[in-house]
């Protein structure tokens, strides 16, 4: 599988990343060990968690699933097999990670990174994410944005300064964004260069057929810098598998299990349109729209990385088989197309 560089870090990633936010969850520890199995013997070498998940986060089983990843990178030989990313959760959503200590201050980030190598059962960390800004945006389905949500921060510089020393304590090889936008990535960079620090490494945020937001402003942020995308929801949260289409709940599937509290915003009504749309594209091109979306996502300049995931492996096998699907321009210009008549409409 084509490897991908993450410049400011000196890391190179599979294109297809192993996400593990259902492990702990929706899976077992055991059914997570047998996806990292797979997932490595299938050339995939990247593989990203978070100290919130599992998903839907709560109290009950947070942290979770980094002492699950942690079990199966202590077996022998594993941690050398895969470039490990977790994430630090913000300020403001889940203030029960931490006792409530989430604002991303130099000593937080400290704690909360060491807290992740112990439950990874590791000493590094190759990427290490903020997975939220802490400062007021819109994001997580809100496109619009309130200055009268605007809280007291914590600087950029000293998120930089914090990430500057876990790197030269040799806890992690480089930093990255997440659900940022193109001004708190220029910031963060400009606030690197100032400090003689390493720029943000990847920018982790939304991206597929449903929303392309990134394409604008980010994506000219991302090519200045080199700061390239690891796409996360590359199929809408499953939606993109077409499985939801005509109002369909399969059992076991996310949305009917735990409802839209969580990825709500890729059925919202012109998001199933869309997703109609494309499916009949990729019909009319002999494909599923499951190939049609992942080998859209991979193919993007600007990706380094799709994060995919599911809660079996047979799920993963179908994904990566889909990955390589050939798209000839006619068909990049219908898809275009498509996404000209419903703009974003999962952003």
């Amino acid at each position: 599988m084509e490897r991908r560089p993450l410049f400011h870090a000196n890391l190179n990633v599979s294109v297809l990343s192993l996400g593990t936010m259902t492990w702990g969850e929706q899976n077992t520890e055991a059914e997570a060990h047998d996806q990292l199995d797979w997932a490595v013997a299938n050339d995939i070498n990247f593989v990203d968690t978070a100290e919130m998940y599992p998903v839907p986060p709560c109290a009950e089983t947070g942290l979770r699933t980094e002492i699950i990843l942690g079990k199966w990178l202590a077996k022998p030989g594993n941690r050398q097999k895969v470039v490990l990313a977790s994430k630090i959760a913000g300020p403001g959503r889940r203030d029960w990670i931490r006792n409530g200590a989430t604002s991303l201050t130099k000593a937080n980030i400290i704690d909360a990174c060491e807290g992740s190598l112990r439950r990874l059962q590791t000493d590094h960390i190759d990427l290490y994410q903020i997975h939220w800004p802490d400062r007021n945006v819109a994001a997580f389905g809100t496109w619009r944005f309130d200055s009268g949500k605007e809280r007291p921060t914590v600087p950029i510089e000293e998120q930089v300064e914090a990430m500057q020393t876990l790197i030269q304590q040799g806890k992690i090889s480089g930093y990255g964004l997440s659900n940022e936008t193109a001004w708190g990535t220029t910031m963060f960079c400009r606030a690197a260069e100032a400090m003689g620090a390493p720029k943000p490494a990847s920018i982790q945020n939304p991206y597929c057929l449903l929303n392309r937001s990134f394409e604008g402003d980010l994506a000219e942020v991302s090519y200045r810098e080199q700061v390239p995308l690891l796409a996360y929801s590359p199929l809408g949260m499953g939606v993109l598998t077409g499985k939801y289409l005509g109002g369909a709940s399969p059992a076991g599937a996310r949305f009917t299990k735990f409802g839209k509290k969580m990825g709500g915003r890729y059925t919202r009504p012109l998001a199933m349109v869309a997703t109609e749309e494309y499916a009949t594209l990729a019909r009319k091109y002999g494909m599923s729209v499951l190939q049609l979306a992942i080998s859209f996502a991979v193919t993007r300049w600007f990706s380094a990385s799709a994060i995919i995931g599911g809660t079996s492996v047979a799920q993963l096998q179908q994904i990566v088989e889909a990955y390589q699907t050939p798209l000839s321009a006619e068909l990049l210009a219908e898809v275009d197309a498509i996404g000209d008549r419903y703009l974003h409409p999962s952003a």
